[in-house]
């Protein structure tokens, strides 16, 4: 098995350190962990986020990962990596710190609007056509930068799932992985918890388009690593749609 989608308590809203992460993921089975904190970027006015490192903090996330890489390098493979929205006016920066830092990888959790100093969060209420076809558009883009190895999440959005309108626009994200052959990640944070996502009404368009399904842990805390009754679950449901499952995915370096 393979991970990528793992946090650090930089986030401010996972627990537990790195290595409980990786004792973890080794006990359960898991060849290959790549932790994908909330990525940092650059806010010319000072803000400081509460749902992400701050741009200080990259250096002891990346040198604590790498340290562990090498401590277990005979137990497991480590990447080391960042869940990145798509914030078009600050990519010049992330674009340097990939290229500063030996970043593996970006996967795409794209959650607010513009920026999470003042946009929207996508998460909840349910949202309107308008807003719905905003994320869809901004999540294309993302697809189209190469930047992204797969998209976190993908119906994270609180659309309506009974609305066609609604789920055209979201098939549009399904017709786009196609097409680059881009993974589409099944949340096993949000099927743990029974949240709106992963959604049955998307996954369907997923087997309709022939998409590549790849399982996310979405770790926000060591035991979640070692929970592998919950993947067998999520693979259940995977196997009873008729979806490809994936653990392959593509690396900046």
């Amino acid at each position: 098995m393979k991970n990528y989608h793992t946090h650090t308590p930089r986030c401010h809203h996972a627990i537990g350190k790195e290595e409980d992460y990786i004792l973890n993921a080794i006990k359960a089975g898991y060849t290959e962990l790549g932790f994908s904190d909330h990525a940092p970027w650059h806010y010319d006015s000072g803000y400081h986020p509460t749902m992400r490192m701050e741009e200080s903090q990259i250096d002891d996330y990346v040198s604590t990962l790498l340290a562990l890489k090498e401590k277990y390098k005979d137990q497991i493979s480590i990447k080391i990596g960042f869940e990145a929205e798509y914030f078009p006016e600050m990519l010049d920066g992330m674009k340097q710190v990939l290229k500063d830092y030996p970043i593996d990888y970006l996967i795409l959790g794209h959650h607010y609007n513009e920026s999470d100093e003042y946009g929207e969060y996508y998460g909840f209420p349910q949202k309107d056509l308008t807003t719905v076809k905003t994320y869809v558009h901004q999540v294309l883009r993302a697809m189209d930068t190469g930047l992204y190895s797969y998209v976190a999440h993908p119906d994270v959005i609180a659309y309506d799932q009974k609305d066609p309108r609604h789920l055209l626009e979201m098939e549009k994200i399904c017709a786009k992985a196609k097409l680059l052959d881009m993974p589409l990640e099944y949340n096993l944070l949000g099927f743990k918890e029974g949240r709106d996502y992963p959604s049955i009404p998307f996954f369907a368009l997923c087997k309709k388009h022939g998409n590549r399904i790849i399982i996310g842990t979405d770790a926000h805390e060591p035991t979640a690593l070692s929970d592998v009754a919950t993947y067998k679950q999520a693979r259940f449901v995977l196997d009873q749609l008729g979806l490809e499952v994936t653990e392959d995915i593509h690396f900046l370096r």
